[in-house]
């Protein structure tokens, strides 16, 4: 007991004061700290503060929705879903039958009007060759009139001299006018033959018009025929195909849709606050949540000619006095710079997170340098260290 109250007196022993070497090792460490602490501050002044980011950002593709033109029975589907087809590939057949009966039909009406027009040149070249027999007669009446006319007036000066009888210069004033009726009668005929080579010739002109008519039509038959077939208007895969064999489709009614898909670029919606320093042209680093956090290149392509709100459905309508200011959001289009093996896996729609460097005036000599490059050619993505 008295050693514990001698104890209680003096109190504990005193602590043991640090070593020199625990303070060097502080103090390098807090140096170490501040140092790390100012280059981080540093690098955020320099370059961190002008790196604009979003995750509002996806990938989308030009699909083209394949449609049919003409209405009938799905005969055959000739692809099958996310296969890949090239220009010009068949993918639906539709029945064709009635198509075929029509185009038959029209071309039976184009070899008749060409066989009216044959049928009316002949006529025309019939009645040419009455026109120049016409002619010809008038001609001969002519001069048979002008004859019978000469005669008339000698026997009625023989007639008034005594020399020949009344008689006689009444028969040749009758064979006179017998002339005239006669030329009367052939210029009537030249008239009637003339005019009659006229109407054939109209009526060709009219035959003509109803060949091209024809002509017309068998082309629009034709071409109605080739439509039976859908063919692709682009490279890319099958998509959204709802089209099944029997079914009955009318003109217009969407069918399937052909992605390109190695044509994906990608559209980040940026805030107004964030574009002011944005240029096309300009180095970024996407990365795709799909695949794991890769980082690809990217190059700013172009901008948007108006915010998100002004192609929504219904665009507000900031005059109505219930106005709340929002900031605004501005598409931003991004050409990727993939290799040709990752590009068949970058799907429209799928989300990625993007970061611009806005101090890069133009992209990086060997980004440019690949940009140069025929995309489809097979290439391999640059190594690039996660975003942080």
């Amino acid at each position: 007991m008295a050693d514990t109250r001698l104890v209680d007196a003096i109190g504990p022993p005193p602590r043991p004061r640090a070593s020199a070497l625990t303070r060097v090792v502080s103090l390098i460490a807090g140096l170490l700290l501040l140092s790390v602490l100012i280059a981080v501050a540093l690098q955020w002044w320099t370059r961190g503060r002008f790196i604009q980011s979003t995750n509002d950002a996806y990938l989308q593709a030009d699909q083209v929705s394949v449609a049919s033109k003409v209405q009938g029975y799905v005969e055959d589907v000739l692809v099958r879903d996310n296969e890949h087809v090239s220009v010009g590939q068949p993918l639906v057949r539709i029945n064709a039958d009635s198509f075929m009966a029509s185009l038959a039909q029209q071309q039976a009406i184009l070899d008749a009007r060409r066989a009216d027009i044959l049928t009316v040149q002949r006529q025309v070249l019939q009645s040419q060759a009455a026109v120049a027999r016409a002619e010809a007669e008038l001609t001969g009446a002519q001069a048979t009139f002008a004859y019978a006319q000469g005669e008339a007036k000698r026997f009625q000066t023989l007639a008034a001299q005594g020399v020949e009888t009344d008689e006689r210069a009444a028969q040749a004033s009758n064979q006179a006018d017998q002339a005239n009726a006669a030329l009367r009668s052939h210029q009537a005929e030249l008239r009637q033959t003339t005019d009659q080579v006229a109407t054939q010739q109209a009526q060709i002109s009219e035959a003509e018009a109803q060949l091209a008519g024809a002509a017309a039509q068998l082309a629009n038959a034709r071409l109605t025929v080739g439509d039976s077939v859908l063919r692709s208007s682009i490279s890319g895969v099958v998509g959204d195909k709802t089209v099944r064999i029997g079914q009955y489709v009318q003109p217009g009614m969407k069918l399937l849709s052909v992605v390109p898909v190695s044509e994906t670029y990608l559209v980040a919606n940026f805030k107004e606050t964030q574009i002011a320093r944005m240029r096309i042209g300009q180095y970024a680093r996407v990365k795709i949540d799909a695949l794991g956090g890769r980082v690809i290149d990217a190059v700013l392509e172009s901008f948007a000619p108006g915010t998100g709100s002004q192609f929504a459905l219904l665009p507000p309508e900031n005059a109505t006095g219930n106005f709340t200011k929002v900031v605004q959001r501005v598409p931003v289009r991004l050409r990727l710079q993939a290799s040709h093996e990752l590009r068949y896996r970058l799907l429209p729609g799928l989300s990625a997170t993007v970061r611009i460097d806005t101090t890069e005036i133009g992209s990086p000599p060997e980004l440019r340098e690949r940009l140069t490059l025929d995309l489809a050619a097979p290439k391999h993505d640059t190594a690039q260290p996660p975003l942080s």
